[in-house]
């Protein structure tokens, strides 16, 4: 089954006197399903910007949507690097190449 990603935005910290969003704290989480077993790795990050009010393209708190701060995200950092190192740890999962323990408990 193929790897799923879903990418959440948690919160928009703002200015209140002018509704500038100074930072959206975000994750993308994947998964994927193979057999009985689900594997899943998650990545939380934050982005800061620096609104102004004055410009011809600010959008103010209360007009944001969940697909512009998404966007501003991805402006950002990048959605395929992001998901590309996702993988990559559910691929550890899948196939190990270190564990951990102490062998006098292996009973």
């Amino acid at each position: 089954m193929a790897i799923a990603y879903s990418w959440q935005i948690f919160t928009c910290e703002h200015d209140i006197a002018t509704g500038g969003i100074n930072a959206i704290i975000w994750r993308c989480t994947a998964s994927e399903t193979a057999g009985e077993t689900t594997y899943k790795a998650i990545k939380d990050g934050s982005i800061f910007l620096t609104p102004d009010p004055s410009a011809s393209d600010f959008v103010a708190y209360a007009d944001v949507t969940e697909a512009m701060a998404q966007g501003w995200v991805w402006d950002q950092i990048s959605q395929s690097d992001t998901e590309a190192a996702l993988a990559t740890d559910i691929e550890a999962q899948k196939n190990p190449v270190t564990a951990s323990g102490n062998p006098w408990d292996a009973e």
